[in-house]
C-alpha cells in the first residue's frame, strides 16, 4: 500500500475541491482527474473516501467495479482493494492504488494531493 502523502518536506500536498457533499449522497461514487490523476470518490456510509481509480493490475477503472462494504473489486479480473486504504487484498493485483486524504470543508469535499 502506498499513499499520496508526502514525506519531503519542501513538498507542500494542496487541497482541490472535487465535489459537493450534497452531490455524494451514501453509497454513490465518482471518478475525478485532479493533477492528472485520476481519482475515485466514495461515500460510505456518510464517510467519504478516495483512492487511485486505476487498478494496478491491468489498469482497470475501480469505480466500475462491485462494492461490499468497504472492498471494491475491479471489473476486469476480480483484483479488490480496500477503499479506506488503496491497499491490495488478493490477487492478481499484487500492490495497492494510491489513497488520497478527504477533507470537508462546509458542504465541499476536497482531496489533498
Amino acid at each position: 500500500m502506498f499513499s499520496n502523502h508526502q514525506t519531503d518536506p519542501s513538498i507542500t500536498a494542496k487541497l482541490i475541491k472535487i465535489a459537493a457533499t450534497k452531490d455524494v449522497p451514501p453509497g454513490q461514487a465518482a471518478v475525478f482527474t485532479v493533477e492528472r490523476q485520476r481519482i475515485a470518490r466514495f461515500n460510505v456510509e456518510g464517510t467519504y473516501y478516495a483512492i487511485g481509480d486505476t487498478c494496478t493490475h491491468r489498469s482497470g477503472s475501480l469505480l466500475e467495479g462491485a462494492v461490499q462494504g468497504t472492498k471494491v473489486t475491479c471489473p476486469w479480473h476480480g483484483a479488490d482493494f480496500d477503499r479506506k486504504t488503496g491497499a491490495a487484498l488478493g490477487p492478481p493485483a499484487q500492490n495497492g492504488v494510491p489513497s488520497y486524504k478527504v477533507v470537508i470543508e462546509g458542504d465541499d469535499i476536497k482531496v489533498e494531493v
